[in-house]
């Protein structure tokens, strides 16, 4: 089972920074998930919340801006991709207007092992598949009926999802089976406690994205 690391090992540090992306390399992570969106001065920011503490959302402030409203340097999707090129990266992308910057970045920084580019905007992944260095996934918080949910609609002649990236909440081992009988790897995240982390490893998932990669990855 692949351990993602969620925003980075931020246990002791901020989320989504350079610090936490280097305490995840450094425990041994499989790869990194990581948040954008775009700034008003058009930056791929790492960021998760819609605003700053501030009250201000990220669409509004600069990079320099936001990163004084949290008080620490907030990192770019191009910094991560430089800087670490041969990690797993999974790049959420978390509104629609961040979509081109996006596919230009990850156009220009192809690295040794393809990151995993996923979001809750269906549309948004729909238009990442036309970026040929990278794989592309969805984040599905419900349980659905039927697969076919998951996979209509989608515009024809592109390369196939991947991956499906299920909330922890809704996977056993009955989904698991069928998500792999119609070719998919199945991640999941919301994991939470140490008990969690244990069930997770025998469910048959392919991967976690956990807030905690040291429950796994100090136990091996």
């Amino acid at each position: 089972m692949l351990v993602f690391s969620h925003r980075g090992y931020h246990e002791s540090l901020p989320e989504n920074t350079l610090a936490a992306f280097q305490a995840a390399v450094e425990l041994g992570v499989d790869g990194i998930e990581t948040d954008v969106r775009l700034s008003v001065d058009g930056q791929a920011v790492l960021f998760h919340d819609r605003h700053a503490p501030n009250g201000r959302t990220v669409a509004e402030l600069t990079r320099d801006e936001l990163s004084r409203a949290v008080g620490h340097q907030i990192p770019t999707l191009g910094e991560i991709l430089a800087r670490w090129p041969d990690l797993t990266w999974n790049i959420e992308i978390k509104v629609p207007e961040a979509v081109p910057l996006a596919a230009q970045i990850l156009n220009q920084f192809p690295g040794s092992r393809r990151p995993l580019v996923t979001s809750f905007w269906h549309t948004v992944v729909d238009q990442m598949r036309r970026v040929p260095q990278v794989d592309c996934g969805v984040l599905v918080a419900h349980r659905p009926m039927d697969l076919a949910m998951v996979e209509s609609g989608w515009t024809p002649g592109l390369p196939r999802l991947t991956t499906i990236v299920w909330k922890y909440d809704v996977v056993d081992p009955q989904l698991m089976a069928l998500a792999r009988q119609q070719g998919y790897l199945s991640l999941a995240y919301d994991v939470e406690s140490q008990a969690e982390h244990d069930a997770a490893a025998a469910l048959g998932l392919d991967g976690i994205i956990t807030d905690r990669p040291d429950f796994v990855l100090r136990s091996k």
